[in-house]
């Protein structure tokens, strides 16, 4: 099955990130496809129990960490967590979808097939580095795929302090030594950037490269509808939202969670399948809910992290300009404030 080959390629390292240093877990990897025999559990997500356990068992692995170029720390222990949540108790979380493909151009499902930007998907991932050029970041996810880095990248382009974004190549030992930093100053100028395939877009099986019209021609727009909008409903040989749902979720909360826990801000530059994933869990979405859920391509939705919550200052639905414009606004009105946390 063509789920099971995309699903059969080599694991992207995973990162831990506290006090502005990295701990990374290297290697070369498989890994599986989650079938769906496995349910993720969103309501215990939602309770914390099951980002408890991956969390814990997170700080164990890290303990084989090997230096990359940046520096390396351990994942906060419970206690320095602890420490670390009373002095920083609000995070900013920015959820950009990737600006239009050349595949979104040309109606075609694209999936996990690796498409750059149009001109207009350009144009649309300045526009969003704009947009959040006043929020701090201290680390960046992306998927591993081109359109979503692209606009992580150009997005950054547009912000105040001017930090280059450096993306983390594990995939050897030489991959790792030959990409080192020696300068801390450099270091110090730099955002970290992890890639994850699992902040793919859900991978759409044997539509990915047909025209989506001629497709509902072909099976009928019921049937497309159903493959493109339903929650359980995989394309053939491809993924439903559910199953997307179970890898993209559970890398948010063993991964990036834990770097707002810490006080960071994170920004995340994925796809629409992913991201909407992401907000069913921080928005508590019911199934029939988030099919329903439609995102702006290149536009910030920006959350705040705050005493264990998640609270969403821009509209997913229509999304709110305003809502974006005047937490940023704010911000800049506290620019000493704002320059002690670009230090820190």
């Amino acid at each position: 099955m063509a789920a099971t080959a995309f699903h059969q390629a080599s694991l992207q390292s995973r990162g831990y990130f506290c006090d502005s240093r990295l701990s990374q877990e290297n290697g070369n990897a498989p890994f599986r496809l989650i079938s769906k025999g496995f349910k993720l559990d969103i309501a215990m997500l939602r309770r914390g129990n099951y980002c408890s356990r991956k969390r814990g068992f997170s700080v164990i692995e890290a303990s084989n960490s090997q230096t990359t170029v940046f520096d390396q720390v351990s994942s906060p222990s419970n206690g320095a967590m602890s420490d670390t949540r009373k002095k920083s108790n609000e995070a900013a979380l920015i959820l950009i979808r990737h600006g239009e493909s050349m595949w979104n151009e040309k109606n075609l499902f694209t999936g996990c097939v690796d498409v750059p930007l149009t001109k207009k998907g350009v144009e649309e991932a300045i526009e969003a580095g704009k947009r959040i050029s006043n929020i701090p970041v201290n680390v960046i996810y992306t998927s591993a795929l081109i359109r979503a880095q692209m606009t992580a990248m150009l997005a950054m382009t547009e912000h105040r302090r001017k930090k280059v974004p450096i993306i983390l190549h594990n995939e050897s030992e030489q991959a790792k030594a030959w990409s080192q930093i020696f300068s801390e100053d450099t270091q110090k100028q730099c955002i970290p950037v992890v890639t994850a395939w699992q902040l793919n877009e859900r991978m759409y099986g044997e539509l990915q490269g047909l025209n989506k019209q001629e497709t509902a021609d072909r099976y009928g727009k019921e049937q497309v509808h159903e493959w493109r909008r339903s929650y359980d409903t995989p394309p053939p040989n491809g993924e439903s939202l559910e199953m997307c749902a179970e890898r993209a979720v559970a890398y948010f909360t063993e991964h990036i969670e834990p770097q707002l826990l810490c006080g960071k801000n994170v920004m995340i530059a994925a796809h629409g399948n992913s991201l909407r994933s992401i907000i069913m869990y921080l928005d508590k979405l019911t199934s029939q809910e988030v099919i329903s859920l439609e995102l702006s391509t290149g536009m910030p939705m920006l959350y705040i992290f705050k005493d264990g919550r998640f609270i969403r200052r821009g509209s997913p639905v229509a999304p709110n300009e305003a809502g974006v414009y005047a937490y940023t606004k704010r911000l800049a009105q506290y620019r000493q404030k704002l320059d002690e946390m670009f230090q820190s």
